[in-house]
């Protein structure tokens, strides 16, 4: 009777975290279409997370860390000498704490992790479909419904025209989200191109296209086993052979083509830089010398073209679209003004920073300070550590990156210790790392923090690697101490 009774408990709260985790993927998917339907609905999942879960969150040590940060960044508000502007600007942060907290609790299995990636990948074609409309047949578009719950502006040409922008603020916003989307994207069509070699050499198996599947001898099995890839289990009982539909393969194949095009569109030099590391990514990962290869001989001479001396560059010019290597250098672009370079932005966040190394100048102030010094408005300096350092100071932008560094180290640790994991889960962890570093690397040359999308994005992203990290942890515990 008493586990009859602890039964029906389990599959109780497993339901009710199944709704909640389904509400996520609905907020994720509408999102990119309507930020603040999306929102709320990561909001609303998080709070019913916070308040059902929240011995476990308040157990973890990585929580207690964004704790102490968020008292830091407090402080530093408290010290800034625009408060009313820095408290406005802890809007940015502390809530996606909480986020981050509640969803590292919610997302625990690999399978959560595929799930978030399919929806993340579909809800990037309607935008990318509009993105080149907007850009190639001149679309634009103003209209709201239900005041600011579906708000789109559509600018025709792009923002800054000629560069594709979609529903996003700026080209450089949208090249991050489509960033992070194609290197999700990517893990999942490598993880159904693996599907489909392995069931081509299922059908090896059955010449009489046998679909019950057979009983066979125990040389026949060992003769199987040895046939198929070491990570895969081979039972005695041979798999039937079902048929594998292709179609999440071709729709994965359109969708990976649509955000690396979008994405070169965007005119990005950022996202450009960070598709190509994530192609050599995961070409090592897989072991495919000849990609890896293949792709640096092709940036290789993209560089040339740009950077080369006159001869050198002249003679790679010739095969090299200037749409790339005039990017790259800025003769797209000869006569920017220095204040709008990011060497001159970074310079000028650093010596406010080493002005106020504690507390810093205040959340949201580097943009009034850019523009009495250089009478250009900016809105933040093109370097999220650095824009940290001078508006919060050093302590608190040390004790973040070390919190993101954690993350970064625990994830890896997993990858690379846990036998437990089979192929297919390690290739879409590996893609959540991969997108984890990719934002990171964005953030050195740009800000993604007051984009709301990119922003929950990100931390739902740190949250699922944190939340499968802690479950395998726990499971390898129990492992070694089963009493």
């Amino acid at each position: 009777m008493l586990g009859a009774s602890l039964n029906k408990v389990f599959y109780y709260f497993k339901s009710r975290w199944q709704s909640s985790w389904n509400y996520c993927l609905w907020g994720l998917l509408i999102f990119p279409v309507s930020p603040l339907l999306g929102a709320v609905t990561i909001g609303f999942v998080s709070l019913i997370t916070l308040v059902k879960q929240y011995r476990k969150i308040s157990r973890r040590p990585l929580n207690w860390g964004f704790a102490f940060l968020s008292v830091l960044l407090i402080v530093t508000a408290g010290f800034a000498q625009d408060k009313t502007t820095a408290f406005v600007g802890l809007l940015n942060l502390l809530p996606f704490f909480l986020v981050f907290a509640a969803h590292s609790t919610l997302i625990q299995t690999f399978a959560q992790l595929r799930q978030m990636a399919w929806v993340l990948v579909i809800a990037s074609m309607p935008v990318i479909i509009i993105g080149l409309g907007q850009l190639f047949l001149g679309w634009s578009l103003k209209f709201e419904i239900l005041w600011i719950v579906f708000a789109w502006t559509i600018r025709p040409g792009g923002n800054p025209p000629g560069r594709i922008a979609s529903l996003f603020m700026h080209a450089n916003t949208f090249a991050a989200y489509l960033a992070i989307v194609f290197i999700l994207g990517l893990g999942l069509w490598l993880e159904n191109y693996q599907q489909l070699k392995v069931k081509r050499k299922q059908r090896g198996l059955f010449p009489r296209g046998d679909t019950k599947g057979d009983v066979v001898s125990p040389s026949r099995a060992t003769a199987v086993q040895n046939s198929f890839p070491p990570h895969l289990p081979t039972p005695i009982r041979l798999p039937s052979r079902q048929a594998y539909s292709p179609l999440p393969f071709l729709f994965l194949t359109v969708a990976v083509i649509a955000n690396f095009i979008a994405l070169i569109f965007t005119n990005s030099r950022n996202g450009w830089a960070i598709a190509i590391f994530a192609c050599l990514a995961y070409a090592l990962y897989q072991g495919w010398r000849i990609l890896v290869g293949g792709v640096a001989a092709i940036v290789s001479s993209v560089l040339l073209a740009a950077f080369a001396p006159s001869p050198v560059a002249q003679f790679f010019r010739q095969y090299v679209p200037a749409f790339f290597w005039a990017r790259l250098n800025d003769d797209m672009y000869p006569d920017r003004p220095v204040a709008l370079m990011r060497k001159t932005q970074w310079e000028f966040a650093w010596s406010l920073a080493e002005a106020h190394p504690w507390t810093g100048w205040g959340l949201r102030s580097f943009s009034g300070l850019y523009k009495a010094q250089m009478q250009i408005p900016l809105g933040h300096p093109h370097n999220l550590f650095l824009m940290l350092s001078a508006e919060t100071g050093f302590p608190s932008t040390f004790l973040f990156c070390g919190l993101l560094a954690w993350i970064l180290i625990i994830g890896v640790q997993l990858l690379r210790k846990s036998k437990s994991i089979n192929t297919q889960d390690r290739l879409i962890f590996f893609s959540y790392l991969l997108a984890f570093v990719a934002w990171v690397l964005f953030n050195t040359v740009d800000v993604t923090l007051f984009e709301l999308r990119l922003n929950a994005l990100s931390w739902l992203i740190l949250a699922a690697i944190c939340g499968v990290v802690h479950r395998y942890n726990q499971q390898d515990r129990l492992a070694s101490h089963p009493n």
